[in-house]
């Protein structure tokens, strides 16, 4: 949605840093209905969604740096996931909660977002793309990472 169209429907227009993560996050639940895309194939497919078109170079410059990481990181962010979701197993997480925890941990984990800010940025996402039980998954399994973030067991150490 654009501001234009956000302002007509009386929403709030996004800011730079939450426009780019709504963006990251339809490009990653995306990237698996399209042939598996690398590098600059990856670059290329982003820069032709129509989405990622009609918004700001500053959304649009943070949603590719966190579609970059996200892909170069998914191994290891999968296995935080697999690591606290109790039993749920990667291939059994639905595509919307699985692009939105992957988004959430990369930035809890690879950037200097706060977790809590983390956290509270996938929680909007998972209200706005998910179900009714999206949000309470999501939460559960990035408060467990959080806190063990903030303990220093996966590799670095913030407040939570």
């Amino acid at each position: 949605m654009t501001n234009d169209k956000r302002r007509a429907s009386g929403a709030a227009p996004k800011g730079g840093r939450s426009l780019g993560r709504e963006i990251a996050f339809q490009v990653l639940f995306g990237r698996p209905f399209l042939p598996a895309e690398e590098g600059v194939r990856l670059i290329r497919a982003f820069d032709q969604a129509a989405s990622v078109a009609s918004e700001s170079e500053k959304g649009r410059d943070f949603a590719r740096e966190l579609v970059l990481g996200v892909s170069a990181k998914q191994a290891e962010l999968d296995e935080v996931i697999t690591r606290f979701s109790q039993n749920w197993k990667i291939s059994r997480i639905a595509r919307v909660e699985l692009a939105i925890l992957r988004l959430a941990l990369y930035e809890m984990l690879f950037t200097d977002m706060p977790l809590k800010a983390a956290i509270n940025e996938a929680i909007e996402l998972s209200k706005r793309f998910g179900d009714e039980n999206s949000r309470n998954f999501i939460n559960g399994i990035l408060d467990a990472a959080a806190k063990a973030v903030s303990r220093g067991e996966l590799g670095q150490a913030k407040q939570f």
